[in-house]
């Protein structure tokens, strides 16, 4: 097995027992919120295989929920991120699903406010490294250990060309990039994991180009 840094062995700089119940809960957690682009002031969390049996014990709870409120791995508050969504009227509830998955460390988190909902399926995957594999309905591969950008568009010729030129101008590169579609026409989601993150301004050049709906970035 190759490793690309001590930190894959021995895990990220976190709170908590276990990197991959613990720091990768987090991650998925924050990946969560960072997509959403709020706080959200519900969330319902569906936990699978051995998430589901040990979340208490393992602080799965807490990490998810700190990821929710926008923490990092190691950062002191996880502890008491319940207490603190309860303070800020965030309304939590933690669902252990028996549905077979095809990872044991799988979360399934729904949230929102009163306007708006969102869906995301995550996996942890050991050391504190996740996986997303589901936004909204569209199945993907996001590491959410690189700077990314997640494009919403029509289902359109020139729509990936559109966003592809624009990183090209600004010498940014990519490293993966995939698009899923639900229906041939319909909308779509584009999903690039890059060498740097992007800049506002060029989140806001991206959001005006041909076909495009939506933008939203995860940033290193």
């Amino acid at each position: 097995m190759k490793f690309n840094s001590v930190f894959d062995i021995i895990g990220p700089v976190m709170i908590g027992p276990s990197s991959s119940h613990t720091a990768g809960a987090v991650r998925i957690g924050k990946a969560a919120r960072t997509l959403f682009g709020k706080r959200p002031t519900w969330a319902k969390i569906h936990l699978y295989g051995s998430f589901a049996k040990t979340y208490k014990g393992h602080g799965t709870d807490v990490a998810i929920i700190g990821g929710l409120l926008g923490f990092d791995t190691d950062d002191t508050r996880i502890g008491k991120a319940l207490e603190m969504a309860a303070e800020t009227g965030m309304n939590v509830q933690f669902v252990q699903d028996e549905a077979s998955t095809d990872h044991p460390n799988t979360a399934r988190i729904k949230l929102g406010n009163e306007d708006e909902s969102f869906e995301l399926v995550g996996i942890s995957i050991g050391g504190g490294k996740v996986e997303i594999t589901e936004l909204n309905g569209f199945e993907l591969h996001l590491s959410g250990n690189h700077p990314a950008i997640l494009v919403m568009h029509n289902d359109r010729f020139g729509a990936i060309a559109s966003v592809t030129q624009i990183l090209a101008k600004h010498e940014i590169n990519i490293g993966h990039m995939e698009v899923s579609r639900k229906d041939v026409g319909k909308d779509a989601l584009m999903i690039m994991e890059l060498d740097q993150n992007v800049s506002d301004k060029i989140e806001k050049e991206l959001a005006v180009a041909n076909h495009i709906l939506q933008i939203a970035k995860i940033v290193d």
